[in-house]
């Protein structure tokens, strides 16, 4: 591919919102966090080297691959093995120590994302599925149907949390709606409360983060500028 072919791909991605061929083709995982809905996790198994996390994946498993990749309240995730419509993973030791997949029981339920295809739409913001850190909920309140969510802003990843910036949460892409100290505010609308495990939550559920990569990637180059100067 050609330097100026390898521009129109992303181009093509950053402006219509569509999944470039190149990462198809170099099977690139990606996520939009537009979440499908949730499912329930049906065993979970403690392992030498990992733990193996089994969930129902009977509405969402369409077409779906030994290999593939799915998000996991935001923690993209292998499928290692498919029995009917029971899908399993395997989290190694880093995973679940930086997200909440250690805290998964049978019972739970996840926010489930498949990977992006070739022409999908892109109806949230760019997503890896690498999460960042945990954060816990310092407040929840109803508003008219919705909820008003104010998450801890950790240290590490704060300078990238920006007001009506992007910011994905149990790997739902969300707009932040407040910044302040310690701490950022997020509006939940209804139908985000139907479709995702967010109405469950109460004050002091962890929840996985993972910043806009684009965000990142501008704020780390203004620093990295302010020091040459």
């Amino acid at each position: 591919m050609t330097s100026m072919e390898r521009g129109r791909s992303l181009l093509e991605f950053w402006i219509f919102g569509q999944v470039p061929r190149e990462a198809h083709t170099r099977r690139t995982r990606m996520f939009t966090g537009i979440v499908l809905g949730t499912a329930a996790v049906v065993g979970v198994s403690e392992e030498e080297s990992f733990r193996r996390i089994s969930i129902d994946l009977r509405n969402y498993s369409e077409g779906l691959e030994i290999g593939a990749s799915v998000a996991l309240d935001g923690v993209c995730m292998t499928v290692v093995s498919i029995d009917g419509d029971i899908v399993s993973f395997e989290a190694i030791g880093e995973t679940t120590d930086r997200t909440t997949l250690g805290d998964l029981v049978r019972g739970s339920l996840v926010n489930i994302e498949r990977s992006l295809k070739v022409g999908d739409e892109l109806g949230g913001h760019i997503l890896s599925g690498h999460v960042m850190t945990t954060a816990k909920i310092v407040s929840i309140k109803g508003r008219g149907g919705g909820l008003d969510m104010q998450v801890e802003s950790p240290s590490d990843i704060r300078q990238f949390i920006m007001e009506k910036g992007y910011i994905a949460v149990d790997g739902m892409s969300l707009t932040i709606g407040k910044v302040l100290e310690d701490r950022f505010a997020l509006h939940i609308i209804p139908e985000t409360i139907r479709a995702t495990t967010i109405g469950s939550k109460v004050e002091g559920d962890k929840v996985n983060l993972e910043i806009d990569s684009r965000t990142q990637a501008v704020v780390e180059t203004m620093l990295r500028m302010e020091v040459r100067e």
